[in-house]
């Protein structure tokens, strides 16, 4: 699918490039950039941090792997002191065997006694030559074996702090991605108070509608009113004027104005 569509798009570059030159090539090479960082972008923080948390889980198999190699190491090291322990014992035997023989060379002549039995020197020196020979070849076995001891020992102290540090940094790992996390719910919930002000500024602008209808109306209805009262309006030059001006003039009981200010003058 994904290789059709780069077919596809392959042709689509070649044949602008044919129809428009060159623009067309750099809009074509602008707009794939764009894509490109679009792509990128889709790619949310969010799933970021699922990554993040599936790889610091992904870590719990090389720590399991660890504690069992040190679990192991720990056993052959044990095992270790105990031959180490049995070898010294022995040779702490060996030698007192040893400086028997010779002090009964020395201070015996001729023929030895040991143990309740005589023995020529000849063959209490042969015996003590070869168990001598023995005695050292074992020397240098236990100090082989305490140098192995102290390797494996060095190593396992390496292994120890290096699972150690495993762990901590793990759990660190835990925390930082946890910050993570609240710091994006945090901005979040800014985003979402920022939509919420937006809806808020909709409303006052509904609001400054409704008030501008408002007051359009108002303007309208006294308009109308004012428009109502000049026509409804009784006119001040009529053809039964004299007739009106008898009729009010019945009506309150008085003298027409003319009388009235000639009595007042």
């Amino acid at each position: 699918m994904i290789k059709k569509g780069i077919t596809g798009a392959a042709v689509v570059v070649l044949l602008l490039g044919f129809l428009y030159g060159r623009d067309a090539i750099s809009l074509v090479a602008t707009t794939y950039g764009e894509v490109r960082d679009a792509a990128s972008d889709m790619i949310s923080v969010e799933t970021r941090i699922k990554q993040a948390r599936g790889a610091i889980k992904d870590l719990e198999g090389p720590i399991e792997e660890a504690m069992e190699t040190i679990a192991r190491e720990e056993v052959a090291v044990a095992k270790l002191e105990r031959q180490l322990a049995k070898t010294e014992g022995q040779l702490s035997k060996d030698r007192n065997y040893l400086e028997t023989l010779r002090d009964a060379l020395t201070q015996q002549s001729g023929n030895i006694v040991l143990a309740g039995k005589t023995y020529e020197s000849k063959e209490v020196k042969e015996s003590l030559a070869r168990e001598f020979k023995h005695f050292k070849g074992s020397e240098s076995k236990l100090d082989q074996l305490q140098k192995v001891r102290q390797a494996r020992a060095t190593r396992l102290r390496a292994a120890r702090d290096k699972l150690d540090a495993m762990k901590v940094a793990r759990r660190q790992l835990v925390v930082d991605v946890e910050n993570l996390e609240a710091r994006m719910k945090m901005i979040e919930v800014a985003e979402t108070t920022s939509e919420l002000s937006l809806d808020d500024s909709e409303l006052s602008r509904t609001r400054d509608l409704v008030e501008e209808i408002s007051t359009r109306l108002d303007v309208a209805e006294e308009l109308l009113e004012t428009r109502s009262h000049y026509v409804n309006r009784i006119p001040l030059e009529d053809e039964n004027e004299d007739d009106i001006v008898d009729q009010v003039t019945t009506y309150f009981g008085s003298a027409p104005v003319d009388s009235r200010i000639a009595q007042n003058d």
